[in-house]
């Protein structure tokens, strides 16, 4: 039997009414906060990806979709779209029109092992605010996360994590004791973490290795060696989302690993998918698109995975019931094709059976949960009238063809 690869999987209608439930409905709440679509390619330069979430990640050494195409260009399927967009930032020459909000939806790809709410090719939705220095962009970008999934029915049943990075010199000052603490239990570290202590040691901070977990939890935390300067930062993001009564708690353990990210990191987390907690996750990356060679600019956002929040979502709009159009006998055929037109160019979503006898028809029309029929036979056509059956109560009427789309207004 032909199956999709492993880890993807086909999106049939009731599924992707909730996706679109949940992208149109981030997408309005982005707009209101000023927020703007873009779009990336769906792949890039693997230098793109490689210079950004650092060579020794996971997503680098294990899960990333590369491949080298006929011109020998060696290119990867986007794994996330931060990276992308802060090319995009460089590519167009936008320094200049800074700062900038945008968001974005689309697929991403990575080569992990599928589970509920984790896919090979899934799909996010992000919003990143460029420019912005102070404060003010990290509550705001925090904001409008939560006020998707506030609308989404989402927001009650998550807890937003928060932790700050510390500017440079902090994080400089508390790498060097991380490093000297995991350096006192290196022989009971897992290997990844042994690996990272050279590379990335923060990472270790957020290892799944039960053994790495229990002496991560007597690790130095980041508070205790933030400077003045970071510290103000947070008490200001901290007092931004108090002002607008959005709860949070610290996690002193949230980390992001690579040098360019600085204070802020967030986390929107839920214990309804079981291993994977985390619904929208963010952070400030002051020092990215100047990774890629671009000019020092600012920035944070954040991404959500689509399919998570479809899984959690709330009153998703159920499909518009059609109106079912049943022409009885050949010389029907020709009418009901016309007026199946005139209702769908009128707003209505119509259906129409192809082929058979008038009970097959009408069985199609159960089928397809029609709010209503019209028949249209021989006596009708005659009179140029329509007969309209109620799907639900089943009573019939006559009506005239001439007034047909404002009778049937109420089905709407």
């Amino acid at each position: 039997m032909l199956k999709p690869v492993r880890g993807t999987h086909d999106v049939l209608p009731e599924e992707m009414r909730a996706h679109r439930h949940v992208s149109d409905t981030a997408r309005g709440i982005a707009e209101c906060y000023g927020f703007d679509e873009m779009a990336t390619p769906i792949f890039e330069f693997s230098s793109v990806f490689a210079r950004t979430l650092g060579e020794s990640t996971d997503i680098v050494e294990k899960q990333m979709y590369s491949f080298v195409d006929q011109g020998g260009d060696k290119l990867t399927l986007r794994p996330e779209n931060t990276a992308s967009v802060a090319r995009c930032f460089i590519s167009n020459g936008l320094a200049q029109l800074a700062p900038l909000k945008y968001f974005y939806s689309g697929p991403m790809f990575r080569h992990e092992r599928p589970q509920k709410g984790r896919l090979r090719q899934f799909h996010q939705f992000g919003v990143e605010s460029i420019g912005v220095s102070g404060p003010q962009a990290d509550i705001e970008v925090i904001a409008v996360g939560n006020q998707i999934l506030d609308v989404l029915g989402i927001r009650k049943r998550t807890t937003l994590e928060l932790n700050t990075l510390g500017d440079g010199e902090s994080r400089t000052r508390y790498r060097k004791e991380l490093v000297a603490y995991f350096n006192d239990h290196v022989n009971d570290l897992s290997d990844d973490s042994c690996r990272r202590l050279k590379q990335n040691p923060l990472r270790i901070l957020d290892s799944k290795d039960s053994g790495d977990r229990r002496i991560v939890a007597n690790a130095p935390e980041f508070n205790d060696f933030l400077n003045p300067n970071s510290a103000d930062f947070f008490a200001k993001v901290r007092a931004g989302l108090d002002l607008l009564s959005i709860k949070y708690e610290i996690n002193s353990r949230l980390v992001r690993g690579l040098d360019y990210y600085c204070h802020t990191a967030f986390e929107f987390t839920t214990t309804q998918l079981g291993a994977q907690s985390a619904v929208l996750a963010g952070g400030r990356y002051d020092g990215l698109i100047e990774s890629l060679g671009g000019p020092s600019t600012p920035g944070i956002g954040w991404a959500a995975g689509i399919e998570r929040l479809a899984m959690l979502a709330l009153d998703v709009p159920k499909s518009r019931r059609p109106i079912a159009i049943v022409p009885i006998g050949a010389d029907a055929e020709a009418p009901a094709l016309k007026l199946s037109e005139e209702l769908r160019r009128a707003g209505f979503r119509v259906d129409i059976g192809d082929s058979g006898s008038l009970r097959k028809r009408m069985r199609r029309a159960n089928r397809v949960n029609a709010v209503a029929a019209i028949l249209m036979g021989e006596d009708e056509l005659a009179k140029e009238t329509f007969t309209l059956r109620d799907m639900e109560s089943g009573d019939q009427k006559s009506m005239a063809a001439g007034s047909i789309v404002a009778q049937l207004s109420r089905y709407r």
